[in-house]
């Protein structure tokens, strides 16, 4: 699975690489941080999925889910946050899923494991 990170938090993306590039069968393809910068990275890339921070700079002014929905209809959506609030507003948003940067890494690839599953359907 070919995966694209989105997060303006250094840490983040590299906790993030760190974790997948441990995983058979995961590639992070790119990283974002910031709207522009994942959208452009997702017209070279074509990843099978994305790791979104919810609030990532200058993705409330695209419209968010739905408009990366338009540049990539296939593209599964893992929206990541800090805040464990925004469950409900990110799948409400058409997310695939929802992790809370304070659960434990486990459930990420989880929630990686469900979307992968679900695209093979």
């Amino acid at each position: 699975m070919r995966i694209l990170l989105a997060d303006d938090q250094a840490i983040v993306l590299s906790a993030l690489r760190a974790l997948l590039d441990l995983e058979m069968g995961m590639e992070v393809v790119g990283e974002a941080t910031d709207a522009e910068a994942l959208l452009a990275q997702m017209r070279i890339l074509h990843p099978d999925l994305l790791l979104l921070d919810w609030t990532l700079p200058g993705l409330g002014a695209m419209g968010s889910v739905a408009a990366l929905r338009q540049v990539h209809p296939a593209l599964q959506i893992i929206v990541i946050s800090g805040l464990p609030e925004a469950r409900h507003s990110a799948l409400d948003a058409g997310a695939d899923a929802f992790f809370s940067k304070v659960e434990p890494p486990e459930r990420l690839l989880a929630a990686i494991d469900g979307c992968e599953r679900a695209a093979h359907v």
